[in-house]
């Protein structure tokens, strides 16, 4: 059923290509005005790398995740399939699932490239992609329970970013400072695992409160 629910979200969001195009070209201009906006100074602009891209990520996710709610809702799709018997838990993992495969991974397999362009040091390049590799599907399981709370509210898009952004913090500070040990030739593997235990712990229990918040959403 999950594989079934991936394909349909990947399908009808490739009709719609602006949702993919548009986090992505949000991710590579917010990170690229940094640099006219601070300081050129390759040096400046190495420090503040991690940071930049990891806070440029995260806004970028949560600007993709209302595209995979908002249509459905609209169109009482999100309903029809929960009174047909699919698991509102099933919904929302799939739709997260599908928002790390279409903003998430394109936003990691483009975060070398803005290190390069931010001066980012070379021997950190591998722990921010793996740092990203943990952290933005923690973040999209997270925004999915934001997501289901807010569906049904007008204007909801303020709302879900004040419900979100500060459960974001842990994963921006762990991921932020596993590419900065990496920087200085620290060791970042304690990092790591800390985000890799909070993917585990939003992976296992996400899916259920964000199916629970949908369900009282649609039935409000």
């Amino acid at each position: 059923m999950l594989r079934v629910l991936v394909g349909r979200e990947i399908k009808l969001v490739f009709r719609r290509k602006s949702e993919i195009l548009n986090p992505l070209f949000f991710f590579l201009i917010v990170t690229s005005l940094f640099p006219f906006g601070i300081s050129p100074e390759p040096s400046v602009l190495g420090l503040l790398a991690p940071g930049v891209i990891w806070v440029c990520a995260l806004l970028a996710l949560l600007l993709s995740v209302d595209a995979l709610y908002r249509e459905d809702f609209d169109d009482g799709s999100l309903v029809q399939m929960v009174m047909s018997g699919v698991s509102p838990a099933s919904i929302v993992f799939a739709k997260a699932i599908t928002n790390w495969l279409v903003t998430g991974l394109p936003l990691i397999l483009l975060s070398p490239l803005l290190g390069v362009m931010l001066n980012l040091d070379n021997d950190a390049f591998g722990a921010m992609v793996v740092s990203l590799l943990l952290g933005t599907p923690s973040m999209c399981l997270i925004a999915a329970i934001g997501m289901s709370l807010t569906i049904g509210l007008r204007r909801g898009g303020i709302l879900l970013s004040l419900l979100v952004l500060p459960l974001y913090i842990p994963i921006l500070i762990f991921g932020a400072m596993a590419v900065n040990a990496a920087t200085v030739g620290q060791e970042f593997v304690g990092q790591l695992a800390l985000l890799g235990a909070g993917l585990a712990f939003t992976a296992s229990l996400a899916p259920w409160a964000a199916g629970a918040a949908l369900r009282v959403s649609l039935s409000e």
